[in-house]
């Protein structure tokens, strides 16, 4: 029983630690998915951490069941082989695009938190990340899930300090919110799912074969999509509580920590950082396994080159096809999670 909890408990944070890029530490995503609809953005609080939680339970068993080495069998077996075919290749492209935003994202990153030149900064998460996928799967997901830990602690101390040094009430920065809002609530929190599911599906289909049962890679899906969920809703206050001070800025969760004490702004910057890593390390691997076995001999020769092409694609303009492949991806999401739901009723809550 303990051992299918530490279990169950590495996939859960591996898989958050897989979606939480840099735009969700820095609070730009909760703040255009859900800070932007008042109050009911936390209806889309909700909305997310149950399809979150439903998708990660049911692609995590879909991979053990499957024993999938990479996303293609799962997205065959929930699309079909044709349409199945067409999202293969876009998350397979879409996870090249992700490691190249990843890596744009730690240049500006490391130049603006650290002072330290984009180049520099962008190369050593580019060499980190190259040598955390020399690892097995099984330490990658080890490394994935040990930054969430961190990340829980940190944003605690955000939300609490936020509310003990909020100015006004909540109503009033609610009012300021919907100010913002520019279409409905469900929709925007279905939109940040599928987004998401595009980054998370790869590698948590891979997480699930590595489980010794199917209990056990559905608890772990169950409990990533909670935890989603509660940082989502705590990044939400946060940045609620101080909607005055964050109003119009790049980096709120940031800017908060930087009002709050200088100590705590630099834990924020470092959970950028590990954040940005940790989503470096999952989209890259979900891509270089996608064409050759992590036991292949030609696996470390790939996964260099891919990483090598990654990074100097982030310096030449390549990121502005990011912004498409997100749009499209954002359609095709919808599409996968209808599916899912569509199967799993089919088969009365069982996708095997």
């Amino acid at each position: 029983m303990g051992e299918m909890v530490r279990n169950s408990l590495k996939i859960g944070g591996a898989f958050v630690g897989l979606m939480i890029g840099g735009g969700f530490a820095s609070g730009q995503e909760i703040f255009q998915f859900f800070i932007s609809y008042g109050w009911y953005g936390l209806f889309g609080v909700f909305v997310a951490s149950v399809l979150f939680s439903f998708l990660g339970m049911n692609i995590a068993t879909l991979g053990y069941s499957l024993k999938t080495t990479s996303h293609k069998e799962v997205v065959l077996f929930i699309a079909g082989s044709t349409f199945g075919s067409i999202i293969d290749c876009l998350i397979t492209v879409f996870s090249f695009c992700i490691t190249v935003a990843m890596f744009a994202g730690a240049a500006s990153a490391f130049e603006v938190l650290f002072g330290i030149n984009g180049f520099i900064g962008s190369f050593f998460m580019m060499i980190f990340t190259i040598f955390t996928l020399m690892l097995n799967v099984e330490k990658i997901i080890s490394i994935l899930a040990l930054a969430i830990p961190y990340l829980i602690i940190v944003i605690f101390i955000l939300v609490i300090a936020s509310i003990l040094t909020m100015d006004g009430s909540f109503n009033e920065h609610i009012e300021m919110a919907n100010q913002l809002s520019t279409g409905h609530w469900l929709l925007a929190a279905l939109l940040y799912v599928s987004y998401n599911l595009a980054v998370g599906l790869p590698m948590l289909a891979v997480m699930g074969s590595t489980v010794n049962s199917r209990r056990e890679a559905g608890m772990g899906g169950i409990i990533g999509g909670l935890l989603m969920g509660m940082l989502i809703l705590l990044v939400y206050v946060a940045l609620m509580a101080k909607m005055d001070v964050i109003f119009g800025k790049p980096m709120p969760t940031l800017v908060i920590a930087l009002h709050i004490h200088p100590i705590i702004g630099g834990l924020m910057a470092i959970t950028l950082i590990i954040m940005i890593y940790s989503t470096a390390v999952g989209v890259l691997y979900s891509f270089v396994i996608r064409f050759v076995s992590p036991k292949s001999k030609t696996y470390k020769y790939f996964l260099i080159v891919s990483a090598f092409i990654a990074f100097f694609a982030s310096f030449i303009g390549f990121t502005t096809i990011v912004k498409t492949v997100y749009s499209i991806m954002g359609y095709f999401g919808f599409i996968v999670i209808i599916i899912t739901c569509w199967i799993w009723l089919k088969r009365k809550g069982s996708l095997t």
